[in-house]
C-alpha cells in the first residue's frame, strides 16, 4: 500500500506537482463539483437558511452528545441490535474482529466508511484470515491497486480509466483477455459481475453510518450504488461502524442534515438511496441480517468536546472543501498521508493523531475561506488551522530558523514600528518594480523558493494597505464639504 504519513506532506506534494496524470484528474475534478454544488445551492432558495438549521442541530447535539449516545443505545437494543464502545482503533478492531471469528466469517463485503479507513478494518482483517471485499466502486478500484482513498466522496478520483482496465484484468482471473474494457460502462458491468459473487458469499457485513438517529436506534447511510443494502442485507451478520458525534436526535434531523449533504457533496436534490437500518430481522421479514451490531468509536473525538476543536465535529463528510481548496486541487489526497485529506483533515489529522505527527497540515493553506464559504455545517476551518499554528510554535515542533525570523518579525513590529512600516513600504516597492517588468507577476523570490517554485507570486501595488488607507482617509476628509455653525 502507498505509504501514508502525515509528516512527509511537503515531499509528497512535490512529487503530486510533477505527475502529469493526476493533474489531469483533479483538474476534471475541480469543474465537475464546483459546478454541480452551485448549481444545486442555486435551485434551493432557502438553502443559506438550511446549512444555518443543520449547524444549529450538530451544536445542539455536541452540547448533549453523552445524552443522545445513551438514547441511542437503549433504543438500538430494545430493537434488537447490540452496541459497542471502543475507546481507540485497537478496542474496534478486536470487537469486529471477535464479531467475525463468532461466526466463522471467512469474508466480509464492506460498504464505503471513512472511520473504516481510519482504523484500517481491511488490514487487520486480512492479517487475522478473513477476506474484506469493498464493495462501493471507487473503494473497490483502490482496494486492487492497494492504495488509499484520494477524497472524502471519490476514493478514486486520482485514477483514469485506462488504469482502472488494468487492475480489473490483473485481478480478475475469469476476465477473458479478448473482453474489451474500454469505456465507462464495460469497466461498471465488469465490476458488478465481480462483485455479485462476492455478495453471496459474505458471511459478514459491515458498513459506516452517515447518521446515527437516537430516539429510533436506527442507522442510516447515503449512497448512490445500491451497494450498501446488499451488504447489511445479504450476510447474516451487519456490523456499523461509526465515530461518536454521528448521532442526531431523530429522523428529522437527520433529513435536514441529508439534504445539505448530498447538494454539498455531489450536486444532488438527494442520493440516490437513503437506507435505515433498525435492528435484526424480525420475523416474517423477507431479508435481513440475523444480528445486529453497532460499534462506536471515540479514537480521541471525545477530548475535542469543549475545546476550540469542538467544532470540527460537526463535519459531515461532504467533501466540499476538499472540491474548493487551492492546495487539495494543486496536490491531491494522497500528499496528506492521513484519511482525511483537504482543510478538514489539516484540522482533524492533528486532532486524533497528534500535532506532532501532522505539523505540516495545518500549515498547507493560503487562508483563502473558501473551505468556510462551502460547508454546510459553516465549519470555520481557516481559524482552527491558525490554533493549530500558534500550538505548533509553543510546543517547538517549528524549525528553529523560522522560529527565531519570527521572533525577530514580532519583536520588530511590535517594539519597533517605524522600521518596520518603512521596510514594508521599501519591499512594496522593490516587488513592485521588479513584477512591473514581469507583468505583474514573480517567478522567484528571495527566501520563498518554497511558494515561487510552482507558481508565480502576484506583485504588490507599490504601496502597503496602511499608506493606501491613509491616503484613502485623507482624501475622503478633502472632499467632505466643510462642517456648518452648531445648531
Amino acid at each position: 500500500m502507498t505509504e501514508m504519513s502525515p509528516l512527509h506532506f511537503k515531499e509528497a506534494s512535490v512529487r503530486a506537482l510533477g505527475d502529469a496524470e493526476l493533474q489531469r484528474a483533479l483538474g476534471n475534478m475541480r469543474q465537475g463539483f464546483i459546478e454541480k454544488r452551485s448549481k444545486a445551492a442555486a435551485r434551493l432558495p432557502e438553502f443559506e437558511a438550511l446549512r444555518d438549521k443543520a449547524k444549529e442541530i450538530k451544536d445542539h447535539v455536541l452540547a448533549h452528545l453523552d445524552v443522545y449516545l445513551e438514547q441511542f443505545e437503549k433504543n438500538c437494543v430494545a430493537n434488537g441490535g447490540t452496541v459497542h464502545w471502543a475507546k481507540d482503533t485497537a478496542q474496534a478492531r478486536d470487537i469486529i474482529l471477535n464479531i467475525c471469528r463468532l461466526v466463522g466469517a471467512e469474508t466480509v463485503t464492506k460498504g464505503k466508511s471513512m472511520v473504516g479507513e481510519e482504523i484500517a478494518i481491511n488490514a487487520f482483517l486480512e492479517a487475522n484470515g478473513i477476506r474484506p471485499i469493498e464493495t462501493d466502486l471507487g473503494e473497490y478500484i483502490i482496494q486492487l491497486r492497494n492504495e488509499p482513498p484520494s477524497h472524502l466522496i471519490a476514493p478514486a478520483i486520482h485514477v483514469n480509466k485506462e488504469q482502472v482496465a488494468e487492475a480489473f484484468r490483473a485481478h480478475h482471473r475469469d476476465l477473458s483477455p479478448e473482453r474489451p474494457l474500454t469505456d465507462r460502462a464495460a469497466l461498471l458491468n465488469e465490476a458488478r459481475r465481480a462483485l455479485r459473487e462476492r455478495f453471496l458469499e459474505a458471511d459478514v457485513g459491515i458498513t459506516g453510518a452517515n447518521f446515527l438517529v437516537a430516539e429510533t436506534g436506527s442507522t442510516m447511510i447515503v449512497t448512490n450504488e445500491g451497494n450498501g443494502d446488499l451488504t447489511q442485507t445479504l450476510p447474516r451478520i451487519h456490523i456499523v461502524i461509526a465515530s461518536l458525534e454521528k448521532v442526531v436526535p431523530n429522523l428529522d434531523d437527520a433529513m435536514t442534515l441529508v439534504r445539505v449533504l448530498a447538494r454539498s457533496a455531489t450536486g444532488q436534490e438527494m442520493s440516490v438511496y437513503t437506507t435505515i437500518s433498525t435492528g435484526a430481522k424480525r420475523p416474517g421479514d423477507l431479508d435481513g441480517p440475523e444480528q445486529f451490531h453497532v460499534v462506536l468509536i471515540d479514537n480521541g473525538r471525545s477530548k475535542l468536546v469543549g475545546t476550540e476543536f469542538q467544532e470540527v465535529l460537526r463535519c459531515i463528510r461532504c467533501g466540499a472543501c476538499l472540491n474548493h481548496c487551492p492546495v487539495y486541487g494543486s496536490v491531491g489526497g494522497h500528499a496528506y498521508g492521513s484519511v482525511y485529506p483537504g482543510p478538514i483533515g489539516k484540522v482533524l489529522t492533528p486532532a486524533l493523531y497528534g500535532l506532532d505527527k501532522a505539523r505540516d497540515l495545518p500549515n498547507a493553506s493560503s487562508f483563502c475561506g473558501r473551505c468556510e464559504d462551502v460547508c454546510p455545517m459553516r465549519i470555520p476551518l481557516p481559524k482552527m488551522m491558525r490554533h493549530w499554528r500558534e500550538q505548533e510554535y509553543q510546543q517547538r515542533l517549528i524549525a528553529p530558523r523560522l522560529r527565531w525570523a519570527l521572533r525577530a518579525w514580532a519583536f520588530v513590529a511590535a517594539q519597533l514600528p517605524t522600521l518596520y512600516h518603512l521596510g514594508a513600504r521599501v519591499a512594496a516597492f522593490w516587488l513592485y518594480r521588479r513584477g512591473k517588468k514581469l507583468h505583474g507577476r514573480l517567478a522567484a523570490l528571495p527566501y520563498a523558493e518554497g511558494w515561487t517554485r510552482f507558481r508565480d507570486f502576484p506583485a504588490p501595488l507599490g504601496k502597503t494597505f496602511q499608506s493606501q488607507w491613509r491616503g484613502a482617509r485623507r482624501h475622503k476628509r478633502a472632499e467632505a464639504p466643510p462642517a456648518g455653525p452648531p445648531s
